[in-house]
């Protein structure tokens, strides 16, 4: 059997499992690789090397969505079907049965539970600091109407 590319794996498994856009499997394979420079892992080598965890992958997967989507980052995660760290693992899993991804023994879509909370994550660092100050209206010149000239 011809190895699948990356794309028809993806077409491949969203014939099966059309939760996720496209678009989600892409980034997460790009977030994956931002997670093992974050973690200072090598991207090539012994698998045990360059392993993340699922709790380190989570991580990692929601500081790239920051630094690539800053305050879109929510909405454009839930545009395709992402809506909490789970999904994060449903995705993964699906691209390690599609033999796209490795993993260890001890890995399980479990490992993506509890991660954070989406509004805690993608909307809070966004959000005002400080109860903006009440306005008070600026004083303006009260300036005399010019005199009439007869």
């Amino acid at each position: 059997m011809q190895k699948l590319s990356f794309a028809e794996a993806i077409e491949k498994i969203r014939a099966e499992d059309s939760r996720y856009a496209e678009d989600a499997y892409y980034f997460i394979r790009e977030a994956l690789d931002f997670s093992l420079k974050m973690f200072k892992k090598p991207s090539h080598g012994p698998v045990k090397e360059r392993h993340v965890t699922g709790q380190e992958l989570v991580q990692g997967i929601g500081q790239f969505a920051l630094q690539q989507y800053g305050p879109l980052a929510k909405t454009v995660l839930e545009y395709w079907g992402i809506t909490r760290c789970e999904d994060f693992g449903e995705l993964v899993f699906n691209m390690i049965n599609a033999g796209l991804l490795g993993k260890t023994e001890k890995d399980c879509k479990e490992d993506f539970s509890g991660g954070y909370h989406f509004d805690d994550m993608f909307v809070k660092p966004f959000l005002p600091s400080k109860k903006p100050a009440a306005h008070k209206p600026r004083p303006t010149a009260h300036k005399e109407k010019p005199k009439e000239t007869v």
